[in-house]
């Protein structure tokens, strides 16, 4: 992962991306996208349309600006607080993210392949750790300056 760019580039894929919260399985895609940028684990986003239906309400927790892809808006999933989020109109560039939820694995249990996915360190960031990717990531303490 130290070989992705920046800006982050997009990949999509047809690896299995399941995401569960307890044993309620909410969203479930063979069409993500993965957003691979220095420093971080990839980024998984599912299609909106492979989300179940009435999981997601808008969030409170506000947005946040990512510098290359604009500002995210927040979704709650059940009652997990901002546990997902999409950006709703990125910057130029990122346009295929429209209609794409990603999945914090810190709060909920993500899956690739029927391999639970670590999370990445820290909190703030929604990587997905599998086991073919390979760190140190952005996140851990000490990292923040990298």
């Amino acid at each position: 992962m130290w070989d992705y760019p920046r800006p982050p580039r997009m990949e999509r894929s047809t690896r299995l991306a399941q995401v569960y919260l307890g044993e309620e399985l909410i969203a479930e895609s063979r069409s993500s996208i993965r957003v691979l940028e220095t420093s971080h684990p990839p980024v998984w986003y599912l299609p909106s349309t492979d989300v179940r239906p009435g999981v997601l309400t808008r969030s409170s927790a506000g947005q946040t600006l990512c510098e290359w892809k604009g500002a995210a808006t927040y979704w709650d999933v059940r009652t997990v607080r901002a546990a997902a989020w999409s950006y709703e109109n990125p910057t130029p560039g990122f346009e295929d993210l429209v209609d794409h939820i990603a999945f914090m694995p810190i709060d909920l249990a993500c899956h690739v392949d029927g391999t639970r996915v670590l999370a990445q360190d820290g909190g703030f960031y929604g990587g997905w750790i599998t086991p073919d990717v390979v760190g140190p990531f952005k996140g851990a303490p000490g990292s923040w300056g990298w």
